[in-house]
């Protein structure tokens, strides 16, 4: 079946209860939620860059959920392999990860991947003491995670589970029109904004020569520079690359395949 990312689609991947459980208290804190905004008086609002606020987080959970599904049960799960956690906690790890990826933004876009896994770590503690009260050993592990999947969205930074890869290829699929407008109607007109506002859905299904297929709809071949240089960028990295192939449609027709590497 294939699904679209956007906000909505986290609310589908709440099935599990210490996931839901998760989910809620981080829209519920007043800490992420303030910094997650402040994330975008920085990104938005400073550099005229795209969102990286709650919005930015909400979709990127989802797809992240996605994905993990998804090749969860095609490849298997890291933390589950390494005996780290149960397949659930796995969930909550990559649900907290993509949540809190762009965080450190609130301090600077540079090396914000790093501010990330610093202000990450006491929020973890609070939310992770909640939902797994009884088992502080289970949480140390859980946060060990988190925090790689935070530290390793970044393009420079070769992810080592298939959670962390599948939170920084889910970053990448947030990539669609909405995300350019803020900073396309404050005045920035690039490559990035114009190629961002071309792009009208992205899509997620499982694939036939890779596990995870990402549809990228647009209406003008400008989109192709959002795949090639955010997501592509992103997927490269990610340790999750030979299982993931990326169409580009335009208006319908392909007009490019990055096929899974092996």
């Amino acid at each position: 079946m294939m699904v679209v990312v956007s906000p909505g689609l986290i609310y589908s991947h709440l099935k599990r209860p210490k996931v839901a459980k998760a989910f809620d208290l981080l829209e519920d804190d007043l800490e992420v939620q303030t910094y997650l905004q402040m994330a975008n008086v920085m990104a938005v609002g400073r550099l005229r860059y795209n969102d990286h606020g709650p919005v930015h987080s909400r979709i990127t959970s989802g797809s992240a959920l996605e994905i993990f599904g998804i090749l969860s049960e095609k490849v298997g799960s890291t933390l589950v392999r390494d005996g780290v956690c149960s397949l659930e906690d796995a969930e909550v790890a990559v649900l907290c990860g993509a949540y809190l990826h762009d965080i450190g933004n609130a301090v600077h876009r540079e090396s914000h991947h790093i501010h990330g896994y610093n202000i990450a770590g006491s929020i973890l503690d609070r939310v992770l003491g909640e939902v797994y009260p009884d088992d502080p050993e289970l949480r140390f592990r859980l946060k060990a995670e988190i925090l790689h999947c935070i530290f390793s969205h970044d393009e420079g930074v070769r992810c080592l589970t298939v959670e962390a890869g599948s939170v920084k290829v889910a970053d990448g699929t947030d990539m669609a029109e909405g995300r350019a407008r803020v900073p396309y109607r404050t005045g920035k007109v690039d490559i990035h904004s114009l190629s961002a506002l071309s792009i009208r859905r992205v899509e997620v299904v499982e694939g036939d020569e890779a596990p995870v297929r990402i549809v990228v709809n647009m209406d003008n071949p400008a989109g192709v520079f959002q795949i090639e240089h955010v997501l592509g960028r992103k997927i490269a990295t990610s340790g999750i690359e030979e299982w993931v192939e990326v169409v580009a449609l335009e208006r319908g027709r392909e007009i490019k395949v990055v096929h899974a590497k092996g």
